[in-house]
């Protein structure tokens, strides 16, 4: 079972790819992080760093726990170099012909029939991602949740594919190696967590839209008055605005709900480059140093 997933991939190294790439080399996995190029990935170890760095800062883990983690990472502009993995996570950009093209590269690359691919996609089909492989049956979301190392969830999602035991296999490494408490999604829009989630964030971004409440008003109260550790606008605003708008756009698109529809406010804010904590300014504003 997960015990012979010892050697992992991951395409991407922004916030989620950094964090999924942090999280197996902390639980000693040998890691390989691709980027675009050797550029994108020197930003990937940076990224990788400063938040180890963070976790020895807050006692987390020591400097010389943190320095194997990192050594046990490389990096490479190179999908090639991911020929050998065992499980490879993809983790770009929320765009459908994008990781479309990428599973399809990788089935001719990952040497392994055996060998796993799973998407961290927040609403894209499982289904059409492991449609663009010979290996739909090793094909399956493994969804983590922003901050990777700090949050203990992923969902695992099985597309009408998926194999019993691949998903079994997954889980039991999401569980047993990396530490994680994982529920299982069939493959819909959204899966379970942002099914329920977006349309509460974007019910908060159309009361900020007109005006009834501010964004500081709407989220005190949900946190002062629900209890809630973060309000609804702070939280799209670490998820990333686009993030959300392109799940609630999925949501839109398979369930026709008004409620899913992303508002306007929230796509001109998106058209603006206004994404929240990774830009410095959403609903809120953010020291980006």
């Amino acid at each position: 079972m997960s015990a012979r997933i010892r050697r992992v991939g991951v395409v991407g190294g922004g916030r989620m790819g950094a964090g999924i790439a942090e999280v197996c080399a902390r639980a000693g996995l040998d890691t390989v992080v691709c980027e675009t190029d050797a550029f994108a990935a020197r930003q990937a170890r940076e990224r990788i760093a400063r938040s180890l760095e963070r976790a020895v800062e807050r006692g987390k883990t020591d400097r010389a726990t943190a320095a194997d983690a990192l050594a046990r990472i490389a990096f490479s502009g190179d999908l090639a170099d991911l020929a050998d993995r065992q499980l490879v996570v993809e983790a770009v950009v929320e765009n459908a012909e994008a990781k479309t093209e990428i599973f399809g590269a990788l089935d001719k690359i990952v040497e392994d029939p055996q060998a796993i691919l799973a998407t961290n996609t927040s609403s894209i089909p499982v289904m059409r991602l492991g449609m663009a492989t010979r290996r739909a049956d090793r094909v399956l979301g493994l969804h983590f949740f922003n901050p990777v190392p700090v949050l203990p969830l992923v969902e695992i999602v099985i597309s009408l594919h998926t194999s019993a035991e691949a998903a079994a296999e997954v889980e039991e490494f999401a569980v047993t190696t990396l530490g994680k408490t994982a529920i299982r999604s069939q493959d819909r829009a959204g899966f379970v967590v942002n099914a329920l989630l977006i349309p509460y964030v974007l019910a908060a971004v159309r009361m900020a839209e007109s005006g009834f409440a501010t964004a500081t008003d709407v989220d005190a109260g949900m946190e002062l008055g629900c209890a809630h550790p973060m309000g609804p606008l702070k939280l799209a605003d670490l998820i990333g605005l686009d993030t959300v708008a392109s799940i609630a756009e999925s949501l839109y698109a398979e369930f026709k709900e008004p409620l899913y529809a992303p508002p306007p406010l929230l796509l001109r804010m998106v058209e603006a480059g206004l994404l929240g904590r990774k830009t410095g300014r959403g609903f809120h504003i953010y020291d980006r140093g």
